[in-house]
Formats: structure tokens, sequence, C-alpha cells
């Protein structure tokens, strides 16, 4: 109590826009979280941690607050290094003044930031997040990732199976009967889960994917800076918190996309995410991804019932609203639909990639279906950019023959896992066609197989307005294509001739049928 008495005289300094030295500063905007306090003067951010102690942190003593400071930069300036400035004594002068970053006594310490516009987070501009943003967005989280070095994962492994306890005990801390006994029905499923994944998080420990990950990206820590998606304020203060497998850490920025309305933008993300990556074992990992995302949303419901003691009546309402609808999220995150295998097949120019991405966001469970593109795969086996064109030698028989045996190793992988996927190549031979199904039966699923018909005109004219496309199909091979002999083809004729919404209201009706 007498450190956060102490802090008042230096928050009430801070709040006062001459002492910054800069001629810009001539307000200050002050926010106040349960465990720091940030002010916005000019071009500058200061974050003073409040003299607070919690379970999860404790900052109540000046040198615990300056070791928090200095974690903070150090966490955060790999992530946005045009953010993160240093660390920055409040100190006390000759005469009994203060001053930021003076020669006197450090009274305090502070985080010291550019200034970014705090209306560009991404809570504030979901309106925004389009397709070219959420696949920016995919490529940020997969490059942070990719940095981040690993952790000792048997802690992390064991905290996560805790939590699940002490979600239940929070709720029912809230008095609400009814509440009481849905969090541990929840409980009870998430233990289920928790068990049966375990084995696999020790064998993604093992293959150096639980490692120091930002921890709390949700669409609130991530700021738009000229165009580009930013991550910041990761958890610097606890190694357990921060610490996870990097697809937990991917499940807390899609269940804020699912929960906010925005599937097609999740999807995207995770799609995007596992391309970048190009890991096979992230395909056995989404056996983990209910969990994961029922456990970011429990979370996200706790942390905000835990704001009910400070609010007044009204703000109490909302606030009960908003975590009745994280709760919820948990609830279906955690009982997942049965994953479907759907094959998209047709000749070049009739649009199958496209009517992948209408639908695989609206396929179960979320967010959506895992796309795979021979295209893609194709240009992967060889090592180069999804839109640098390959010779022709690549696509001759025996490099196809290959391309399609990943796209099968990979279809199995994804519905074995419990997720869906969708498949996406020309399937013009019935071998091909045989061996989807084979890897549907062998994942316990069905195939649903749609193949896409147009003119030849139309695929002409599709294949010759295409750009920064991974195909490489022109007017020549659509031409070629005329020729191919399908065989018996049992699969779903969609005619794709028209418009792209009119392929995707076709195709949605033969998924249902």
């Amino acid at each position: 109590m007498n450190e956060a008495a102490g802090q008042d005289e230096v928050l009430a300094f801070l709040a006062d826009p001459t002492n910054y030295g800069e001629a810009g500063a001539t307000a200050v905007r002050r926010i106040d979280t349960h465990a720091a306090t940030v002010f916005l003067a000019g071009s500058r951010a200061l974050k003073i941690k409040r003299a607070v102690r919690f379970p999860f942190l404790d900052f109540s003593t000046l040198a615990k607050r300056k070791a928090a400071c200095e974690a903070e930069l150090a966490v955060n300036a790999p992530y946005a290094p045009e953010i993160y400035q240093g660390v920055v004594a409040i100190t006390r002068e000759r005469g009994g003044r203060l001053a930021i970053g003076g020669r006197g006594t450090p009274v305090e310490w502070a985080v010291e930031m550019h200034r970014f516009d705090e209306t560009r987070t991404l809570d504030h501009l979901t309106g925004a997040i389009d397709a070219a943003l959420a696949d920016a967005l995919g490529r940020v989280v997969a490059a942070a990732h990719a940095k981040a070095p690993p952790v000792e994962p048997e802690p992390w492994i064991a905290a996560l199976g805790a939590y699940i306890d002490e979600h239940a005990e929070a709720f029912a801390a809230q008095g609400d009967i009814m509440l009481a006994a849905a969090a541990n029905a929840l409980a009870r499923q998430s233990r289920d889960a928790y068990e049966r994944i375990v084995p696999l998080l020790r064998e993604r420990g093992r293959g150096g994917l639980i490692r120091r990950i930002h921890g709390d990206l949700h669409l609130g820590n991530i700021v738009l800076i000229d165009g580009r998606p930013v991550l910041f304020d990761a958890i610097e203060f606890s190694d357990i918190i921060a610490s996870g497998d990097v697809l937990y850490d991917l499940a807390f920025l899609l269940m804020d996309l699912v929960e906010r309305g925005l599937v097609e933008a999740a999807n995207i993300v995770l799609n995007r995410y596992l391309a970048e990556t190009k890991r096979i074992g992230d395909l056995d990992g989404l056996a983990a991804l209910p969990f994961f995302l029922s456990m970011r949303a429990a979370i996200r419901a706790k942390v905000t019932l835990a704001r009910m003691e400070r609010a007044d009546g009204n703000e109490q309402r909302a606030i009960a609203a908003a975590a009745a609808a994280y709760f919820a999220f948990a609830q279906r995150a955690i009982a997942p639909e049965r994953p479907k295998l759907i094959a998209i097949g047709g000749l070049s120019g009739t649009g199958k990639s496209q009517l992948a991405r209408a639908l695989a966001p609206h396929v179960a469970p979320m967010p959506g279906a895992v796309i795979v593109r021979s295209d893609v795969e194709r240009k992967a086996l060889f090592g180069v950019g999804e839109t640098e064109k390959l010779p022709p030698q690549a696509y001759g028989a025996e490099v196809t023959a290959r391309v399609y045996a990943g796209l099968c190793d990979k279809a199995r992988r994804i519905v074995g896992a419990g997720h869906s996927a969708i498949v996406d190549a020309v399937f013009a031979r019935p071998a091909e066609r045989a061996a989807i199904a084979e890897a549907a039966r062998s994942a316990g699923s069905r195939l649903h197989g749609l193949f896409l018909t147009a003119p030849l005109e139309t695929r002409f004219a599709r294949v010759g307005g295409r750009s920064h496309d991974a195909s490489d199909a022109d007017r020549e091979v659509a031409q070629a294509q005329e020729a191919y002999d399908l065989g018996q083809l049992d699969w779903i004729r969609i005619d794709a001739a028209g418009t792209p919404a009119d392929t995707a209201a076709q195709a949605r009706g033969a998924l249902l049928d």
C-alpha cells in the first residue's frame, strides 16, 4: 500500500504535459489497466507499472518494476522496434522536483515508446480487416513465431491443465448456479480434451514448437503502422503465461476474429499461417485447436468477469453480456463438429481456387477448412515462391504424381486431426480421384467431390486475366486439357460458367444434399 501511495506523485507529474519537454505535448491522455498506467503525450508514450501484486505478477517494489520494464522492452522490441525505445527513470532532482530521465535518484521506471495512433489498433478497425490484411496477419504471426525461442515444454503443459480448474472456480465464484453448472460441464469436457492432446503437446515440445510466444495476441495488441500490422504488448511478467505452443498463440487471434464475426478473416489467417510455416506437423497439431480456442475464450470470459467489481450497474450488464459471449464460444469450440474432406476438381479456369476460398470459412469446425492447393504444393516442391513460374518439366507425370500424393497425405492428416480440408486440384484422372477418396476413408470420413465445368472461352478469359496467382495455366494449357479423358466421374458436377457467387451457391447446395 505504501508503494502504491508513493506512486501518486509520479502519476500526477506525468499527467502534466509541461513536464515532457516537447512542443507537441499540449495534453496528456492517461490509460489505466489493472497492472499499468500509460501516459500519451505528443509523440511519446510512457508506461508505468503499478505497485500491485497478483497471483500471476508482482510489481510491489521499485526494483521489481524496473526489472519488469526491462523485460517488457526485451520481449517487445523484436516485435515492434519502431515502437519500443527504451527504459527511462523518473528521477528526484535537487530541490525535490521530478524529471523524466534526469540525473537524480530514480523513484520510478517507465517503458518509453514512440506513440502510435491508438485508433489504429485492429480492435478499432474490424471493418477494415479484409482479405489482404488477414493474409498479412497470418504472415506476421508466422514470422514472429519463426524467431521465438523454444522453452522447456513440461511446465507450460502442466499449467495448461491447471487453468481448467482455475476457470471453473472463477466462474463458480460469481454465485450464479446456472453458470457454475455450465462451467463444471465445460471443465469436464476440457479435461477430457486436455488428456487426449497431452501426448501431442509433448511431441510438439520435443520438436521445438512450444516457445516463448506473444501470449496476448488479440486484435487490441496489433496496430497498423504504415499499412502494416505490428504486434505489441506481449506478455513479459510471467514466463509460464508467455510460453506455449505456437498454435495456442495463434488461437487467441483466431478466437478474437471469429467471436467478432470475422470468420472469413480468421480462415485466411489460419491458411496463410500454415502456408508460411510449411510445417507438416502443424497439420497434426490441428487436433489441439478446439481445446486451444476454447481455452482462450474461457480466459477471456474470466478476465472480463474480473472487471465486474470495479464497474457500476450499466457497465456490469455490458460486462456480463461480453463474458457470456466468450463463455458460449468456449462451449462451442470444445465440442467441434465432425470434419469434412471436400475435393474440388475441374479444368484450369473453372474457378476451383475461388470456390475453395469462398467455402472454407463456413466449413466446420471453426475457423473453417484448411485449403490444400495443387498449384501451391507444386511450387513448394520446387522451393519457389507461390507466384513464381515453373518450367514445363515441373508439370511432367512423375512430378504430378508426387504432388497428388502430397495432397492426399495432407488431407489425411488434417481430417485425421479432426479438422476439415478442401483439396483444390484438376483431378482429371480417375486414379487421382480414387486416391483422395481413399485418403478420406483412412481418416474416418467420406469424400465430398465437386467437379466444376465451364465452356472453353470462359476458361480462356479466366486464365488470361490472372495475376499474382499460384497457377501457371495459360490458354495453351486450357486448350490442351480439352482432350482429357475424365473417365467415369461420380463427383457432383457444378456448372461454373456463371459468377463466383452462383458457383458457390450451387456448391453449398450440393454439400447439403
